[in-house]
Protein backbone atom coordinates (compact mmCIF):
# COMPACT_ATOMS: atom_id res chain seq x y z
CA UNK A 1 0.00 0.00 0.00
CA UNK A 2 1.66 3.43 -1.05
CA UNK A 3 1.61 6.18 1.90
CA UNK A 4 1.71 10.10 0.75
CA UNK A 5 3.78 12.46 2.41
CA UNK A 6 2.37 16.06 2.34
CA UNK A 7 4.55 19.35 3.44
CA UNK A 8 3.23 23.03 3.34
CA UNK A 9 6.36 25.65 2.51
CA UNK A 10 7.05 27.94 5.54
CA UNK A 11 8.77 31.40 5.03
CA UNK A 12 11.85 29.70 6.46
CA UNK A 13 12.21 27.43 3.99
CA UNK A 14 11.62 28.76 0.90
CA UNK A 15 14.04 29.00 -2.16
CA UNK A 16 15.62 25.83 -1.09
CA UNK A 17 15.66 22.41 -3.18
CA UNK A 18 12.87 20.40 -2.94
CA UNK A 19 14.73 17.21 -2.52
CA UNK A 20 16.58 19.08 0.45
CA UNK A 21 13.57 20.11 1.79
CA UNK A 22 11.93 16.82 1.92
CA UNK A 23 14.96 14.87 3.34
CA UNK A 24 14.92 17.95 6.17
CA UNK A 25 11.47 17.05 7.30
CA UNK A 26 11.52 13.10 6.84
CA UNK A 27 15.25 12.54 7.81
CA UNK A 28 14.45 8.84 7.72
CA UNK A 29 13.95 8.87 4.45
CA UNK A 30 17.55 8.69 2.16
CA UNK A 31 18.07 11.86 -0.10
CA UNK A 32 19.14 9.45 -2.48
CA UNK A 33 15.73 7.59 -2.27
CA UNK A 34 13.90 11.01 -2.31
CA UNK A 35 15.87 11.76 -5.97
CA UNK A 36 14.84 8.44 -7.44
CA UNK A 37 11.24 8.51 -6.30
CA UNK A 38 11.02 12.71 -7.79
CA UNK A 39 13.02 11.55 -11.17
CA UNK A 40 9.97 8.57 -10.95
CA UNK A 41 7.53 11.20 -11.31
CA UNK A 42 6.25 10.43 -7.43
CA UNK A 43 6.49 14.14 -6.62
CA UNK A 44 3.67 17.32 -7.06
CA UNK A 45 4.06 20.45 -6.17
CA UNK A 46 0.69 22.55 -6.24
CA UNK A 47 -1.15 18.87 -7.58
CA UNK A 48 1.69 18.98 -11.08
CA UNK A 49 4.15 16.29 -11.14
CA UNK A 50 7.48 17.88 -10.83
CA UNK A 51 10.54 15.74 -11.94
CA UNK A 52 13.49 17.72 -11.02
CA UNK A 53 15.32 17.41 -7.49
CA UNK A 54 16.70 20.22 -7.94
CA UNK A 55 13.68 22.56 -8.43
CA UNK A 56 13.68 25.09 -5.87
CA UNK A 57 10.47 25.89 -3.73
CA UNK A 58 8.01 28.82 -2.59
CA UNK A 59 6.01 29.88 0.36
CA UNK A 60 3.08 28.48 0.32
CA UNK A 61 4.24 25.32 -2.23
CA UNK A 62 2.06 21.90 -1.69
CA UNK A 63 4.53 19.07 -1.54
CA UNK A 64 3.55 15.53 -2.49
CA UNK A 65 5.73 13.24 -2.39
CA UNK A 66 4.19 9.36 -3.18
CA UNK A 67 6.44 6.61 -1.48
CA UNK A 68 4.68 3.64 -3.45
CA UNK A 69 4.70 -0.19 -1.97
CA UNK A 70 7.66 -1.71 -3.22
CA UNK A 71 7.84 -4.84 -5.51
CA UNK A 72 9.20 -8.39 -4.41
CA UNK A 73 11.31 -9.42 -7.10
CA UNK A 74 11.48 -13.24 -7.90
CA UNK A 75 14.86 -14.15 -8.22
CA UNK A 76 16.56 -17.12 -8.22
CA UNK A 77 18.30 -18.57 -4.80
CA UNK A 78 21.76 -19.34 -4.84
CA UNK A 79 23.58 -22.23 -3.09
CA UNK A 80 26.36 -20.36 -1.65
CA UNK A 81 27.31 -20.02 1.94
CA UNK A 82 27.83 -16.47 3.19
CA UNK A 83 30.54 -15.88 5.96
CA UNK A 84 28.22 -14.49 8.24
CA UNK A 85 30.20 -12.00 10.79
CA UNK A 86 27.17 -10.84 12.75
CA UNK A 87 23.08 -10.91 12.45
CA UNK A 88 20.21 -9.81 14.13
CA UNK A 89 16.62 -9.05 13.56
CA UNK A 90 17.78 -5.77 11.43
CA UNK A 91 21.23 -6.20 9.77
CA UNK A 92 23.38 -8.90 8.85
CA UNK A 93 27.33 -8.25 8.15
CA UNK A 94 28.85 -10.37 5.66
CA UNK A 95 32.91 -11.30 5.28
CA UNK A 96 32.45 -11.12 0.99
CA UNK A 97 34.79 -13.42 -1.11
CA UNK A 98 36.55 -12.00 -4.21
CA UNK A 99 35.09 -13.58 -7.27
CA UNK A 100 31.48 -13.02 -6.80
CA UNK A 101 29.39 -9.80 -7.46
CA UNK A 102 27.17 -7.88 -5.17
CA UNK A 103 23.81 -8.30 -7.14
CA UNK A 104 22.43 -9.24 -10.59
CA UNK A 105 23.17 -7.40 -13.29
CA UNK A 106 23.91 -7.84 -17.16
CA UNK A 107 25.40 -11.06 -17.97
CA UNK A 108 25.15 -12.60 -14.53
CA UNK A 109 21.42 -12.86 -12.76
CA UNK A 110 21.70 -16.15 -10.96
CA UNK A 111 25.31 -16.37 -8.78
CA UNK A 112 25.36 -13.08 -6.55
CA UNK A 113 25.45 -11.93 -3.39
CA UNK A 114 21.72 -11.09 -3.21
CA UNK A 115 21.33 -14.93 -4.64
CA UNK A 116 22.72 -16.04 -2.12
CA UNK A 117 21.12 -13.81 0.57
CA UNK A 118 17.53 -14.79 -0.88
CA UNK A 119 18.67 -18.62 -0.68
CA UNK A 120 19.66 -17.64 3.38
CA UNK A 121 16.09 -15.82 4.13
CA UNK A 122 14.41 -14.15 1.44
CA UNK A 123 11.61 -12.82 3.49
CA UNK A 124 14.35 -10.89 5.58
CA UNK A 125 15.84 -8.53 3.69
CA UNK A 126 14.61 -4.89 2.95
CA UNK A 127 13.27 -4.08 -0.94
CA UNK A 128 13.01 -0.12 -1.11
CA UNK A 129 16.15 -0.76 -3.33
CA UNK A 130 14.70 -1.43 -6.39
CA UNK A 131 13.86 -6.20 -7.02
CA UNK A 132 17.58 -6.45 -7.98
CA UNK A 133 19.11 -5.46 -4.69
CA UNK A 134 17.24 -6.61 -1.53
CA UNK A 135 19.30 -5.78 1.44
CA UNK A 136 21.96 -3.81 -0.76
CA UNK A 137 22.77 -0.92 1.01
CA UNK A 138 26.47 -0.73 -0.27
CA UNK A 139 28.61 -2.47 -2.94
CA UNK A 140 32.31 -3.74 -3.43
CA UNK A 141 33.77 -4.60 -6.39
CA UNK A 142 33.47 -8.30 -7.60
CA UNK A 143 37.95 -9.00 -7.09
CA UNK A 144 37.51 -7.19 -3.91
CA UNK A 145 36.96 -8.89 -0.13
CA UNK A 146 35.74 -7.79 2.85
CA UNK A 147 32.88 -6.54 5.07
CA UNK A 148 29.93 -5.40 3.78
CA UNK A 149 26.30 -4.33 5.52
CA UNK A 150 22.95 -5.90 4.92
CA UNK A 151 19.59 -3.99 5.77
CA UNK A 152 16.77 -6.84 6.63
CA UNK A 153 14.13 -4.54 6.96
CA UNK A 154 12.96 -1.30 5.13
CA UNK A 155 13.53 0.94 8.07
CA UNK A 156 16.62 -0.23 8.76
CA UNK A 157 17.91 0.22 4.93
CA UNK A 158 16.62 4.26 5.33
CA UNK A 159 18.92 4.22 8.53
CA UNK A 160 21.68 3.02 7.15
CA UNK A 161 21.88 4.91 3.84
CA UNK A 162 21.41 7.90 5.36
CA UNK A 163 24.51 7.31 6.99
CA UNK A 164 26.40 6.47 3.86
CA UNK A 165 24.91 9.42 2.64
CA UNK A 166 26.42 11.45 5.35
CA UNK A 167 29.86 9.91 5.32
CA UNK A 168 30.00 8.40 9.14
CA UNK A 169 30.29 5.45 7.92
CA UNK A 170 33.75 3.97 9.11
CA UNK A 171 35.43 1.72 6.37
CA UNK A 172 38.85 1.01 5.97
CA UNK A 173 40.46 -1.03 3.35
CA UNK A 174 44.05 -3.16 3.25
CA UNK A 175 45.56 -2.98 -0.03
CA UNK A 176 49.27 -3.63 -1.93
CA UNK A 177 50.78 -1.30 -4.21
CA UNK A 178 53.18 -1.11 -6.50
CA UNK A 179 56.24 1.28 -5.26
CA UNK A 180 56.43 3.83 -2.24
CA UNK A 181 54.09 6.38 -1.83
CA UNK A 182 55.43 9.72 -1.59
CA UNK A 183 54.30 11.79 0.88
CA UNK A 184 54.05 8.06 3.21
CA UNK A 185 50.52 9.27 4.51
CA UNK A 186 47.74 11.88 3.86
CA UNK A 187 44.77 12.71 1.82
CA UNK A 188 43.71 12.46 -1.51
CA UNK A 189 40.61 14.92 -2.63
CA UNK A 190 39.58 14.99 -5.98
CA UNK A 191 36.53 14.52 -8.49
CA UNK A 192 35.69 10.78 -9.72
CA UNK A 193 33.76 11.00 -13.38
CA UNK A 194 33.21 8.38 -15.41
CA UNK A 195 36.08 7.39 -18.39
CA UNK A 196 35.83 9.32 -21.65
CA UNK A 197 37.69 6.54 -23.03
CA UNK A 198 35.97 3.43 -21.41
CA UNK A 199 32.88 3.41 -20.13
CA UNK A 200 33.65 0.82 -17.83
CA UNK A 201 36.26 2.57 -16.02
CA UNK A 202 36.28 6.18 -13.63
CA UNK A 203 39.17 8.75 -13.86
CA UNK A 204 39.77 11.02 -11.71
CA UNK A 205 38.72 15.10 -12.94
CA UNK A 206 39.27 18.34 -10.83
CA UNK A 207 36.44 19.81 -13.08
CA UNK A 208 33.27 17.92 -13.00
CA UNK A 209 31.85 14.27 -11.19
CA UNK A 210 31.65 13.74 -7.60
CA UNK A 211 33.77 14.36 -4.96
CA UNK A 212 36.08 11.96 -3.33
CA UNK A 213 38.33 11.55 0.09
CA UNK A 214 40.25 8.97 0.42
CA UNK A 215 42.66 9.34 3.50
CA UNK A 216 45.63 6.78 3.44
CA UNK A 217 49.15 5.59 5.07
CA UNK A 218 51.50 3.48 4.51
CA UNK A 219 52.31 0.37 7.04
CA UNK A 220 55.09 -1.20 5.28
CA UNK A 221 57.19 -1.07 2.23
CA UNK A 222 58.90 -3.80 0.96
CA UNK A 223 62.19 -3.52 -1.12
CA UNK A 224 65.66 -5.69 -2.03
CA UNK A 225 67.36 -6.91 -4.58
CA UNK A 226 64.80 -9.44 -4.60
CA UNK A 227 61.66 -8.10 -4.24
CA UNK A 228 60.21 -4.94 -6.92
CA UNK A 229 59.38 -2.01 -4.27
CA UNK A 230 55.66 -3.13 -3.26
CA UNK A 231 53.53 -0.96 -0.22
CA UNK A 232 50.95 -2.30 2.25
CA UNK A 233 48.50 0.43 2.60
CA UNK A 234 45.84 1.11 4.79
CA UNK A 235 42.93 3.53 3.25
CA UNK A 236 39.79 4.92 5.24
CA UNK A 237 36.86 6.37 2.91
CA UNK A 238 35.25 9.48 3.57
CA UNK A 239 33.12 8.97 0.71
CA UNK A 240 32.18 5.97 -1.33
CA UNK A 241 32.47 6.73 -5.24
CA UNK A 242 32.88 3.52 -7.52
CA UNK A 243 36.25 2.05 -7.71
CA UNK A 244 37.66 4.83 -6.04
CA UNK A 245 40.50 3.56 -4.08
CA UNK A 246 41.39 1.72 -7.06
CA UNK A 247 41.34 5.35 -9.25
CA UNK A 248 42.81 7.25 -6.44
CA UNK A 249 45.90 4.77 -6.25
CA UNK A 250 46.24 4.83 -10.43
CA UNK A 251 45.99 8.49 -10.34
CA UNK A 252 49.28 8.41 -7.83
CA UNK A 253 50.84 5.93 -10.26
CA UNK A 254 50.32 3.46 -7.32
CA UNK A 255 48.27 0.86 -8.84
CA UNK A 256 47.04 -1.59 -7.11
CA UNK A 257 48.30 -5.47 -7.21
CA UNK A 258 46.39 -7.08 -9.17
CA UNK A 259 44.27 -4.84 -10.77
CA UNK A 260 44.10 -5.48 -14.29
CA UNK A 261 42.03 -2.53 -15.30
CA UNK A 262 43.56 0.37 -13.69
CA UNK A 263 47.15 -0.68 -13.43
CA UNK A 264 49.82 1.10 -15.08
CA UNK A 265 52.74 -0.50 -17.18
CA UNK A 266 55.59 -2.17 -15.27
CA UNK A 267 58.71 -3.24 -16.69
CA UNK A 268 59.47 -7.30 -16.23
CA UNK A 269 60.48 -8.05 -13.47
CA UNK A 270 64.29 -8.97 -12.96
CA UNK A 271 65.86 -10.79 -9.90
CA UNK A 272 62.64 -11.91 -8.14
CA UNK A 273 61.85 -14.72 -5.94
CA UNK A 274 60.60 -17.08 -8.10
CA UNK A 275 57.55 -17.94 -5.89
CA UNK A 276 57.10 -14.63 -5.26
CA UNK A 277 56.62 -13.82 -8.99
CA UNK A 278 54.95 -16.67 -9.17
CA UNK A 279 52.26 -15.70 -6.59
CA UNK A 280 52.28 -12.05 -7.72
CA UNK A 281 51.26 -12.47 -11.22
CA UNK A 282 48.76 -15.26 -11.00
CA UNK A 283 46.91 -13.38 -8.39
CA UNK A 284 43.58 -13.51 -10.07
CA UNK A 285 41.64 -10.81 -8.44
CA UNK A 286 43.26 -7.02 -6.89
CA UNK A 287 45.07 -7.03 -3.56
CA UNK A 288 42.39 -4.62 -1.83
CA UNK A 289 40.13 -6.34 1.24
CA UNK A 290 37.75 -4.35 3.46
CA UNK A 291 38.79 -4.53 6.47
CA UNK A 292 37.25 -2.83 8.70
CA UNK A 293 33.45 -1.39 8.85
CA UNK A 294 31.39 0.39 11.37
CA UNK A 295 28.06 2.19 11.72
CA UNK A 296 25.52 3.34 14.12
CA UNK A 297 23.17 0.32 14.75
CA UNK A 298 19.37 1.15 12.90
CA UNK A 299 17.61 -0.04 16.52
CA UNK A 300 19.58 0.89 19.56
CA UNK A 301 21.41 3.77 18.07
CA UNK A 302 24.96 1.96 19.52
CA UNK A 303 28.03 2.41 17.33
CA UNK A 304 29.21 -1.22 16.22
CA UNK A 305 32.63 -2.16 14.46
CA UNK A 306 33.85 -4.68 12.99
CA UNK A 307 36.83 -5.99 11.40
CA UNK A 308 38.31 -9.09 9.41
CA UNK A 309 41.37 -10.91 8.13
CA UNK A 310 42.99 -10.61 5.10
CA UNK A 311 41.87 -13.90 2.85
CA UNK A 312 44.43 -16.81 3.03
CA UNK A 313 45.85 -15.64 -0.79
CA UNK A 314 46.46 -12.50 0.37
CA UNK A 315 48.21 -13.30 3.65
CA UNK A 316 50.79 -15.75 2.23
CA UNK A 317 52.32 -13.00 -0.43
CA UNK A 318 52.43 -10.43 2.71
CA UNK A 319 54.19 -13.26 4.56
CA UNK A 320 57.21 -13.97 1.60
CA UNK A 321 57.42 -10.61 1.46
CA UNK A 322 57.88 -10.16 5.19
CA UNK A 323 60.46 -13.22 5.06
CA UNK A 324 62.21 -11.66 2.08
CA UNK A 325 62.90 -8.35 3.21
CA UNK A 326 63.67 -8.94 6.66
Amino acid sequence: MEKKIILIVKDSEKDIRVDTFINKKESKISRTRIKNLILDKKLKINSKIVTNPSKKISLGDNICLILPEPKRGSLKPYKFKLDIVYEDKHVIVINKPSGIVMHPGAGNFDNTIVNALINYDKNSLSNIGGELRPGIVHRIDKDTSGLIVIAKNNQSHEFLSNQFNKHTIKRVYQLLVWGRLRPSKGTIKTFITRSSRNRQMMEVSFAKGKKAITNYKTLKVFENKETPTLSLLECELETGRTHQIRVHMNYLGNSIVGDNTYRKKFKKLKNINPVLEKRLTNLNRQFLHAKTIGFIHPENNKEMIFSSNLPQNLEIILEMLRNTCK
